[in-house]
């Protein structure tokens, strides 16, 4: 398909793979070497995180994909987790599996359940997942959660992503200088999946605390990256999630946020799953 960008007009190939409930799933591949899916966070789609993909493609064959109700993929409701979870399925079916799989935020969220699900899983990397530490942040992240559903039910697209750029600390200054802006049209367009990824890190339920039945359910060894520049609660929960983990390691990529460079990512990536 051809799509405009600001340098003109070029050329975007991607492919499909229907999963369990005949959604269709938009796909590219990078790279070559043993499969490896990377999964996205909010408010991102494969777009975004194409230069990561591209990054890993350099040690593993590595699939980038829209997650349902994103870019070129498809969006069947009533949403529900396990759907998520067989849009995975169906694409290391269709690559041919097992597959590592990489998550980065609440994207990290979605493969630990993944895992634990008992998919053909090699070994994984959750990357930062944000659950909440204590009680005070899980009392926030009920709050958000409500928030956005209420929000996005009144059709109120901006409003709801406004509350989530919030939630991640980006200054009022740089939300109002993104308004009308063509990325504010980009994500008020995936406002809706944001209560896809709350939905996956247990916001309403839980208050969006580390799932530890769900960690004890995994069996295929799994390694959690943290920015040693993020925010200091990650590094807490990376760590209890990692011991959480029958297989779990820890790893802090000092020097760095919550959105790490591809070329740092990747070898570090590449260096745990090959190792």
């Amino acid at each position: 398909m051809t799509r405009a960008s600001s340098s003109g007009l070029y050329r975007m190939t991607y492919e499909t793979v229907a999963s369990a409930d005949g959604t269709p799933i938009a796909y590219e591949v990078f790279g070559a070497g043993p499969l490896l899916i990377a999964v996205c966070g909010a408010t991102c789609d494969r777009a975004l995180m194409r230069p990561t993909a591209q990054a890993l493609g350099r040690h593993f064959t590595t699939v980038d994909y829209d997650r349902r109700g994103r870019g070129d993929s498809g969006d069947t409701l009533p949403y529900a987790v396990d759907r998520e979870i067989e849009d995975i399925a169906a694409l290391i079916d269709r690559i041919g599996g097992p597959a590592h799989l990489y998550g980065h935020s609440s994207g990290a969220g979605l493969v630990l359940r993944a895992v634990a699900a008992g998919l053909p899983v090699d070994e994984f990397v959750l990357h930062d997942p944000p659950y909440s530490p204590d009680e005070s942040s899980r009392t926030g992240a009920r709050r958000y959660g409500r928030t956005i559903r209420s929000l996005l039910a009144q059709e109120r697209r901006a409003a709801a992503l406004e509350t989530f750029c919030r939630l991640t600390g980006m200054p009022e200054e740089v939300i109002d200088g993104m308004r009308g802006t063509h990325r504010w049209a980009e994500l008020t367009a995936l406002a809706p999946t944001l209560a896809y990824d709350s939905a996956v890190m247990g916001d309403i339920e839980t208050g969006g605390a580390v799932p530890e039945d769900v960690a004890v359910r995994v069996t295929r060894p799994g390694l959690v990256l943290v920015g040693g520049a993020s925010p200091p609660f990650m590094v807490q929960v990376g760590r209890r999630l990692a011991h959480l983990l029958p297989e779990g390691r820890l790893h802090v990529i000092e020097g760095h946020g919550h959105v790490v460079p591809p070329d740092v990512l990747a070898p570090v990536v590449a260096e745990h799953l090959r190792g």
